[in-house]
C-alpha cells in the first residue's frame, strides 16, 4: 500500500500543516514504519500539488518534533519512537576537566 498526501485549498489550516498532520497520522499509525525513507521533497510537492518550501517546511517541523531525521544525501527516515534526538557535540562540553 502507498501511504499518499492530499491537501484540500478550501480547508482553513495552511497547506503544511496539512502535510504535517497526514505525515504523523501515517507515522503514528505504522503506515510509515520507523526506518522507512520518506519521499523527497520534490516527489511529495508534485504528488500533493504544491510548491517544494511548502514540503520543506512540513519536513523542517517533522525533524523538529522529533518524528523524522535527515539521513544526509540518503534523504529523510521515519525516526524510532523511542531513540533521542543527537545532541550536538561542544567542544568545550566533551572535554574533561583537570584540576
Amino acid at each position: 500500500m502507498k501511504a499518499t498526501i492530499r491537501v484540500n485549498r478550501k480547508k482553513p489550516e495552511s497547506l503544511t500543516r496539512q502535510i504535517i498532520e497526514q505525515l504523523t497520522g501515517q507515522i503514528e499509525s505504522g503506515v510509515r514504519a520507523a526506518g522507512s525513507l520518506l519521499p523527497s521533497e520534490r516527489e511529495l510537492a508534485n504528488q500533493a500539488d504544491v510548491a517544494r518550501n511548502v514540503v520543506r517546511g512540513a519536513y523542517e517541523n517533522l525533524m523538529r518534533a522529533g518524528k523524522i531525521q535527515s539521513e544526509g544525501r540518503k534523504g529523510r527516515t521515519v525516526r524510532a519512537s523511542g531513540t533521542k534526538k543527537r545532541a550536538a557535540k561542544s567542544s568545550a562540553g566533551s572535554k574533561a576537566r583537570k584540576k
